[in-house]
């Protein structure tokens, strides 16, 4: 049994999820260090500091450390490298900001203040024994990123060592606590739900899923309408419109406030179209399929491999033509596609199949430094 330390300077939603399933359900001693779940920019800037100091005043020590993407690893190193010089590093990302689109309207951006993010995020990389991704499409769009990343400074790009971290990286899907939402399986009988499960931000594009779904009401075709996922102060305006213009479809409009009531939703909607235009992997469309919603996915991002291709030609859109026509095939076929079974697409990374994954390879990561370390000796 190996004792592992878990770094998570952004302690909430999916990445305490994350960490908190993998402590809970691992066959190796997982310790998590961590802050809460706010001020995502000054976690990255100044989180590793607070972070290494905790570390340093506790009388224990891991066999291996995994830190996520919000942590400046290579500070966290350099400040605990008297008990961190012999301890294998691992970074696993579940997002990055080199290949994550930034806001328009952020600050940061208008002031070309946003690389200072992105080089947290290589520097951690460069600095860390493995690296790892949620998705083979996030570790591909990292890569090919980092070139045009590094050519903006003014000298001294590095560009070999993009390879360094090409060698030292690849992917290890999420593990998803899937067997939670069986307490709440219902049989559907109303009329077709459609669902809209994700955050209330640009980045997933609300304009176009509202204005699809405005079509096919105007073409006469019925439907119930959920939207659920966090909506912040600044959410998309399209959202507000949205609420007045399916008032007659709406059988629920908001966050869910309780895992019971986002599982019970999840099992009353049939179809899942999704507009994202960012997504490096896809929990709350995983958790949709596996309560039975038939996934209407835009041929991008992460979607085609987690979708088997037996499944692309009807689950995968190629447009928005393609999409309008794929909904309204799903409801007018509502029958069959709820006798449909398509679960099986997520179970697979249902924790109890990744747990053994994850344990295995971090114990062939710790056995291979050892080798490594007597060998140098």
């Amino acid at each position: 049994m190996l004792k592992i330390l878990l770094i998570e300077p952004y302690y909430t939603g999916s990445h305490k999820k994350w960490a908190n399933d993998y402590r809970r359900l691992s066959n190796h001693n997982v310790k998590i260090l961590s802050l809460k779940g706010q001020f995502w920019k000054w976690r990255m800037h100044g989180g590793a500091v607070t972070l290494a100091d905790k570390f340093n005043k506790i009388n224990w020590k891991p066999n291996l450390i995994i830190a996520t993407d919000m942590l400046d690893f290579t500070t966290f190193l350099s400040l605990t490298r008297k008990k961190t010089y012999n301890i294998p590093a691992i970074i696993y990302f579940h997002e990055n900001q080199i290949s994550y689109p930034w806001s328009p309207n952020d600050i940061d951006v208008k002031k070309n203040r946003d690389s200072h993010y992105g080089f947290i995020n290589y520097s951690s990389a460069l600095s860390s024994d493995h690296i790892l991704f949620n998705s083979n499409y996030h570790m591909n769009t990292f890569m090919n990123e980092l070139n045009p990343f590094l050519k903006n400074f003014p000298d001294h790009n590095e560009l070999d060592s993009i390879n360094i971290i090409k060698r030292k990286s690849k992917t290890l899907h999420l593990g998803l606590d899937l067997k939670r939402f069986d307490l709440k399986k219902i049989k559907k009988k109303e009329k077709p739900s459609i669902l809209w499960n994700h955050r209330w931000e640009y980045d997933k594009n609300p304009e176009l899923f509202f204005s699809i779904l405005e079509k096919v009401k105007n073409e006469g075709y019925k439907f119930n309408l959920i939207v659920i996922g966090e909506n912040f102060s600044q959410s998309p305006k399209i959202f507000d419109r949205a609420k007045k213009d399916f008032k007659d479809e709406l059988i629920h409009w908001g966050y869910a406030k309780t895992f019971e009531l986002y599982a019970e939703l999840l099992w009353r909607a049939d179809i899942l179209p999704v507009t994202s235009n960012q997504e490096f992997f896809g929990i709350s469309v995983m958790e949709a399929i596996y309560c039975g919603n038939w996934p209407i996915l835009p041929n991008r991002l992460t979607y085609p491999e987690l979708l088997p291709e037996v499944n692309h030609k009807e689950n995968i859109y190629q447009d928005e033509k393609d999409l309008y026509k794929k909904i309204i095939n799903a409801i007018v076929n509502i029958e069959n596609i709820r006798k449909t079974k398509l679960s099986s697409i997520a179970s697979k990374f249902s924790w109890d199949i990744m747990v053994p994954v994850y344990d295995n390879f971090f114990s062939n990561v710790s056995l291979e430094y050892q080798i490594e370390t007597n060998d140098k000796k």
